[in-house]
C-alpha cells in the first residue's frame, strides 16, 4: 500500500495573543505582572522589564500599553528627528532596548523630555543596561536609576500551561501524555515551547495525522539536533 502523500503545509504565522486573559501567571513572573497591574502606583516614572527571549515582555507590554495608552516603539525607532512624537504620548513602551545599538543621543533627549512631561516609560530588554554597550555615561546612570522587574526561567507548572496554551491557539488537540513526554526534554523556555508547537503543527500538517507521542519525540530530537 502506498504511503499517504506529504501536504505542503503553509507557513502562516499565528497572530499572538496579547490579552490579559491570555497571560499565565505563575512564581516566575508574578511580580512583573503586579508591577504591571500597579500602574500608575509605579515607584518610577520609568520601569525596566528584564527576562529571557520568549518569557512573555511583550506580553505584558502591551497590557501594559492598553491600560495606559501607550504608544509602543521598537528601540530602533527613537531617534532624534522621532523624539517629539515619542515623547508626547501620555505613556510609551520602547521594546528590545539591548538587541540594536542605541541611538544614545536620541534615547537620552527623550528620557529628558519624559522627565518634563511626567509620562511613564516602560523598557524591555533581555539584560540589564551594563550589557548594553553604552557609550554615555549620564545615559547609563539615568537607565540604572529606573528600577527594574526581572521575570525568571518558567517553572513546569508554567511551561506544561504554555504548551496546553499554544496546542489549543492552533486548534490542535494533542493528549495529556505527549505533553508529559516532551515536558522534561525541552529546553526550559517559553521561546523554546513556542518553536516546538509550532513545529508539530507544520509536520503534523504536512503528514495529515494527529500529533502523536512518536511525532512529538521525534520533531523535539530534530529541533535539538539544528541547534546543536
Amino acid at each position: 500500500m502506498a504511503d499517504k502523500p506529504r501536504q505542503l503545509p503553509l507557513d502562516l504565522a499565528l497572530m499572538p495573543r496579547y490579552g490579559a486573559e491570555d497571560f499565565l501567571v505563575s512564581p516566575c513572573n508574578e511580580a512583573a505582572y503586579a508591577l504591571i497591574e500597579r500602574w500608575p502606583d509605579w515607584p518610577h516614572p520609568v520601569l525596566r522589564l528584564v527576562g529571557p527571549e520568549g518569557a512573555g515582555k511583550t506580553h505584558l507590554a502591551v497590557m501594559w500599553a492598553e491600560r495606559a495608552g501607550a504608544t509602543v516603539a521598537d528601540a530602533a525607532a527613537v531617534t532624534l528627528p522621532a523624539v517629539p512624537e515619542l515623547a508626547g504620548a501620555p505613556a510609551l513602551v520602547v521594546e528590545d532596548c539591548d538587541r540594536s545599538p542605541l541611538d544614545e543621543h536620541a534615547f537620552f533627549h527623550l528620557l529628558n523630555a519624559l522627565r518634563s512631561t511626567g509620562s511613564s516609560l516602560l523598557l524591555t530588554a533581555r539584560t540589564a543596561p551594563e550589557a548594553w554597550g553604552l557609550a554615555t555615561p549620564d545615559l547609563l546612570s539615568r537607565l540604572r536609576q529606573s528600577p527594574a522587574v526581572d521575570i525568571g526561567a518558567p517553572d513546569e507548572a508554567l511551561l506544561r500551561a504554555v504548551l496546553v496554551k499554544l496546542f489549543v491557539d492552533r486548534q490542535l488537540v494533542v493528549d495529556t501524555n505527549v505533553v508529559e513526554s516532551i515536558l522534561p526534554r525541552m529546553e526550559r523556555s517559553l521561546a523554546a515551547a513556542q518553536r516546538l508547537v509550532a513545529a508539530l503543527d507544520r509536520e503534523a500538517l504536512s503528514r495529515g495525522r494527529r500529533i502523536t507521542r512518536p511525532l512529538a519525540l521525534a520533531v523535539l530530537a530534530t529541533l535539538a539536533m539544528g541547534e546543536s
